[in-house]
């Protein structure tokens, strides 16, 4: 794991003392230019996972690692200079347009009080490029569809030119076209060198993207490793409790189940 841009090792978190952890001994490792997919039911702790990876929960057990340094030894900004995170929706109180918004990201890279400068405005533009919206730059945030809202957020994470991308069920409220629209930008940062992590649920989007998958499921251990190793039928059939096979048809795996 020494390589690893972002690694656990042995992590155990819960809410509260008196009640049994969320977590427990959860260890992965985080490469440049792989996917990796976290799969679970809801409630298995997805999430807490994505907040202890930005180091806004403590753990209560165990280490979590960023570039070979524990992440709790990083001050805010670099943090935010290292990780960005695409929740799976946000509040947005102010009728922001959509360029005002991505600019948010650019704020680990600013002075206190600092405003964003021509050459942050180019690289919140090219955010807005990469995913396709450059077009609604001008656009108030209110007028979006819930698909472009959702590229905005990714547009407003990349503008913080991170090394590690995480996604909270990014796929969960989009139409298909828009879901196709993700898995070919998460490929395409992917061949980039971006190490990408994201929670999800949907068997044939983790198909299309993931190298490594960290499988969880409440009350049992976590188990990570490389897809093909990992994310069989058997340890599907165990985290969901249903009968999931997987198929290959035209050359690519599915996910079915009866």
């Amino acid at each position: 794991m020494s390589d690893a841009v972002l690694c656990f090792d042995a992590v155990t978190f819960g809410y509260r003392r008196d009640h049994p952890p969320i977590l427990r001994e959860v260890s992965f490792a985080l490469h440049a230019g792989r996917v990796l997919a976290v799969v679970g039911p809801n409630g298995a702790g997805k999430t807490t996972l994505l907040a202890i990876a930005l180091g806004w929960l403590r753990p209560w057990r165990g280490e979590v690692w960023l570039n070979g340094r524990p992440i709790r030894t990083y001050p805010r900004d670099a943090r935010g200079r290292w990780l960005a995170i695409v929740p799976q929706s946000e509040h947005t109180p102010f009728d922001y347009t959509v360029l005002e918004y991505v600019l948010m990201g650019r704020a680990p890279h600013l002075p206190p009080l600092g405003i964003p400068g021509p050459e942050d405005y180019r690289i919140a533009m090219r955010a807005l490029e990469q995913v396709g919206i450059a077009a609604l730059a001008d656009h108030a945030v209110p007028t979006l569809s819930g698909g472009e809202r959702q590229l905005m957020l990714l547009a407003r994470a990349l503008a913080q030119q991170p090394k590690v991308l995480l996604l909270d069920e990014p796929t969960a409220h989009l139409d298909l076209h828009n879901k196709v629209r993700l898995i070919e930008i998460v490929r395409a940062l992917r061949a980039q060198g971006l190490a990408v992590m994201m929670t999800n649920h949907e068997p044939e989007v983790v198909l299309a993207v993931a190298d490594d998958v960290l499988l969880m499921a409440a009350g049992q251990p976590a188990l990570s490793g490389p897809a093909e190793q990992v994310f069989t039928e058997a340890a599907l059939r165990r985290i969901y409790q249903l009968p999931i096979r997987l198929v290959e048809i035209d050359g690519r795996r599915h996910a079915i189940w009866t």
